[in-house]
């Protein structure tokens, strides 16, 4: 019976000096030291004990559980016919080394049919990582879990597990739904951070058509257009259509009061004020300045972050 369950090591070849009880009246040997030595629990039932108690799981889950104490492993096939019982076991008796064991063998292993107990096992247990990957799991494929017998059961024993889990989802949802919009948001932020650059370039330097008035138009044709080229253009387009349009002075031109807005957010973040050579930088400075007006929040957050990236974008162009 020994040689059966433990290998032939110097401790497990010596007599058992005590025993595990195990269902329908089934026995297995083991040696003192050695669960001593594996848990704690079992430490302190061995020093008044020499007969211990294990009911409520299969025969042969109680000799694999015996086992890892002898061999510190736990083959697949324990994991997938006894994986439930063995973390239960490993849980009681504080054996944290099977209980991981248990918690990965048992991750790979939970499908639909039995997700909703694993779930509910893994709770019980104080297995978070295992908790985790089920209530993912019940998520993904939400629709078939419901249908099953362990969610049913679930839903008329245990409604505040199925309120944590349907709570659970729906945060995931939202979860996603902010990340989505806080993307889309950083990609509006770095569009008009490339913007302002853009725009300085074309004031200062000039870029195709679009030039200052003391830079010669030919010679700006001869250089190669920048490597925002997209965006340039659009804004030289912009720029070219504000010069004549003559909706404008009404304010009733959308194309108008976007580069309107552009120049403002420039002023706002432009640290060189005096001799900036976008239009209207120091207007709008010397305008807010004299009406001391406060912008409301929404606008003092985009100057913030518009400043922010452009200022990373100088620092990856320096570090280049």
């Amino acid at each position: 019976m020994m040689d059966a369950l433990f290998p032939p090591t110097t401790s497990s070849s010596t007599k058992p000096d005590l025993y595990i009880n195990g269902p329908r009246r089934t026995r297995v040997p083991a040696h003192a030291a050695i669960l001593a030595s594996a848990s704690p629990v079992l430490e302190n039932m061995v020093k008044s004990n020499r007969i211990i108690e294990i009911h409520g799981v299969p025969y042969n889950a109680v000799t694999a559980f015996v086992r890892f104490f002898y061999t510190s492993r736990c083959s697949e096939e324990d994991i997938e016919n006894y994986g439930i019982h063995l973390l239960a076991l490993s849980h009681a008796y504080s054996v944290p080394k099977l209980k991981q064991r248990c918690v990965v063998g048992l991750s790979k292993l939970a499908a639909i049919e039995n997700v909703v107990d694993v779930l509910h096992l893994a709770r019980l247990c104080d297995a978070p990582d295992l908790y985790l990957n089920c209530a993912m799991l019940i998520r993904n494929k939400f629709r078939a879990v419901r249908k099953t017998e362990g969610w049913k059961f679930l839903h008329t024993h245990d409604p505040c597990l199925e309120n944590n889990i349907v709570e659970f989802i729906n945060e995931n949802k939202s979860r996603k739904k902010r990340m989505k919009r806080q993307r889309k948001e950083q990609e509006v932020i770095m569009q008009l951070s490339e913007a302002m650059e853009c725009l300085e370039h074309i004031c200062t330097e000039g870029c195709t058509s679009v030039t200052p008035y003391d830079v010669d138009v030919k010679e700006q044709r001869k250089r190669m257009p920048c490597s925002k080229f997209s965006t340039c253009q659009g804004l030289q387009g912009l720029i070219r259509h504000f010069a004549t349009c003559e909706k404008r002075i009404k304010g009733d031109c959308m194309r108008c009061k976007r580069l309107w807005q552009l120049f403002r957010l420039h002023s706002c973040i432009c640290l060189h004020q005096d001799s900036c050579r976008v239009p209207l930088c120091r207007q709008f400075q010397l305008k807010m300045e004299k009406e001391n007006k406060e912008d409301d929040a929404s606008w003092k957050l985009l100057v913030r972050k518009v400043g922010s990236a452009k200022a990373m974008s100088s620092l990856q162009l320096l570090k280049r």
